[in-house]
């Protein structure tokens, strides 16, 4: 567990800084206690982080469930009757872990995927502009086109403008800087700065700018500030804890409920990983049933002890990755982090100003929407493009989930066009003599829907093999599958597999890169 913790300590304080008010806005956003997205957050970190199979995959509350928890609460008759529904929901997700329904998530095409990524990066950095000039009418967490305080995430930017508070722009902007300056400058000159991350100092500056100001015309407003749920004492904090009503367990209602939160939670889950496994870089590959064991035992002890669903949560776990983190501990900690700093500083907590935070949060969703991706997409052609497109404005104009379906409908479509022909299949022969010498031959036609299928293959293959792969019928390849091919080169070297690729236009043993081979072949699409 303390293997990476070099890496994975520094990372955890990032996704510490980052959960904290999105655990708090996500539970706002709601309609839902404070401390549930808090407690949410703890147990997805601690409980999940800890069962999961992902490396660098972080869980919590989720803002694609804010609109299914508000409704549900208000027609369940009350948030104990809602949270049994939260029980039985991670009951049924455990029923799909044991059923291998995790095989889903490989069914997504890599298009869509990276216009999850894209769209989500830019509904931060849209979202967060109205956080950093200090107007948070809006609370953290909310990712919706239609937001729940009536204004849209255009217009809710423009509202900013007449109402920007100069204390808490001056953090967010200063703070912003020193997220800069420390990753383009000081990260390079020194371990210490490494260890260190810009993301705490940048708190701490904002903390003692607020401290300094009060009582000026650079004042922070309270509402501009963390709300962290203090308790005076032990008893009061032990009171925020609520416990489900298992009386009700028999209205068909709740079932209902249960049933729609372990979908949802379960498909946002395997499309983070999809997601996650891409950014990952080491290219490790996340046990999906594994996964929905994991969440679906989260989302268990989360309802029984008054938290909201679970989800493995993307904005977390690339921000894990742009810091750093290496494996499951950063997830672990961050979730102790939460515990810890509820308990023993939440007076301090409230010291921070959401600026500051929205300065860290457009850092990460900068990260995932880089313009160059939208060079690289169009570069691959339309077939990858337009379904890439659709998702990313699907997720800014409507929310994740029906962008994610109007862009897996359009992909759907241009496969369906393509695939004219049912030719889907791989073929396996096994030449070994005293040695692993396996030979793969690529169907006429392989598409995203047989990505789940070769994985599966490639990765059973033991260590010192011989893999023959014969693509001399193939007239198309899609993406998703050389990309898988990539990936699976680089951990090949580990496994001592070599690799020799059989094409119409001769043979070539263990090509540096599978996506540039590719296009070279006149017959690959």
């Amino acid at each position: 567990m303390f293997k990476n913790i070099k890496s994975d300590l520094p990372s955890s304080i990032v996704v510490f800084f980052v959960a904290l008010p999105l655990c708090l806005g996500i539970a706002l956003a709601s309609g839902a206690p404070l401390f549930s997205g808090l407690i949410a957050g703890i147990v997805g970190g601690i409980v999940v982080g800890s069962l999961s199979g992902s490396a660098i995959g972080v869980s919590g509350p989720a803002a694609g469930l804010a609109a299914i928890v508000l409704t549900a609460i208000a027609t369940l008759g009350g948030f104990e009757n809602f949270l049994l529904a939260v029980v039985l929901g991670g009951i049924i997700q455990i029923v799909f872990g044991v059923l291998k329904a995790g095989v889903i998530g490989y069914y997504f095409p890599s298009s869509v995927i990276k216009g999850m990524l894209t769209g989500i990066g830019i509904i931060i950095i849209l979202k967060q502009i109205p956080h950093f000039f200090g107007y948070d009418a809006n609370p953290e967490g909310d990712f919706a086109f239609f937001q729940v305080d009536g204004e849209n995430t255009f217009s809710e930017i423009f509202k900013t403008m007449n109402a920007i508070s100069l204390g808490s722009t001056i953090v967010a902007v200063v703070g912003l800087g020193i997220l800069i300056l420390w990753e383009k400058v000081l990260s390079k000159k020194s371990k210490i700065f490494k260890l260190v991350q810009g993301p705490l100092v940048a708190v701490i500056f904002g903390i003692v700018f607020f401290s300094l100001t009060g009582g000026t015309s650079l004042a922070i407003a309270s509402e501009n500030l963390v709300s962290v749920p203090a308790p005076e004492d032990a008893s009061s904090f032990l009171a925020q804890f609520t416990f489900p009503n298992f009386a009700a367990i028999t209205k068909p209602e709740i079932w209902i409920t249960a049933f729609t939160i372990a979908l949802v939670a379960s498909l946002e889950t395997l499309l983070c990983v999809e997601a996650t496994d891409k950014l990952d870089p080491e290219k490790r590959v996340t046990p999906t049933n594994r996964e929905l064991l994991a969440q679906g035992t989260g989302n268990i002890l989360s309802g029984l002890i008054g938290g909201l669903p679970i989800t493995q949560v993307i904005v977390r776990s690339s921000a894990n990755i742009q810091s750093g983190g290496k494996s499951k501990s950063s997830a672990i900690i961050h979730g102790f982090f939460l515990l810890i700093s509820i308990i023993l500083i939440p007076t301090l907590l409230n010291k921070i100003p959401l600026s500051v935070l929205a300065a860290i949060l457009l850092v990460v969703g900068y990260k995932l929407a880089k313009p160059a991706l939208f060079k690289k997409m169009y570069a691959l052609g339309w077939k990858q493009f337009v379904p890439f497109t659709v998702t990313v404005g699907g997720i800014i104009f409507t929310d994740l989930l029906v962008g994610i379906g109007l862009g897996l409908g359009v992909g759907i479509i241009v496969i369906l066009i393509k695939s004219y022909q049912n030719s889907h299949f791989l073929h396996i022969e096994d030449k070994s003599n005293g040695k692993h010498k396996i030979k793969m031959t690529l169907a006429e036609e392989v598409t995203f829907f047989n990505k789940g299928a070769i994985l599966k293959e490639l990765d059973s293959l033991p260590r010192d093999t011989y893999l023959e792969l014969d693509v001399r019928q193939t007239r198309y390849l899609d993406n998703d599958i050389i990309e898988i091919l990539e990936d699976f080169a680089y951990k090949a070297k580990e496994r001592n597999i070599d690799i020799k690729i059989i094409s119409e236009g001769g043979t070539v043993e263990n090509p540096p890169s599978f996506i540039e081979y590719f296009k070279l072949l006149p017959k690959t699409a």
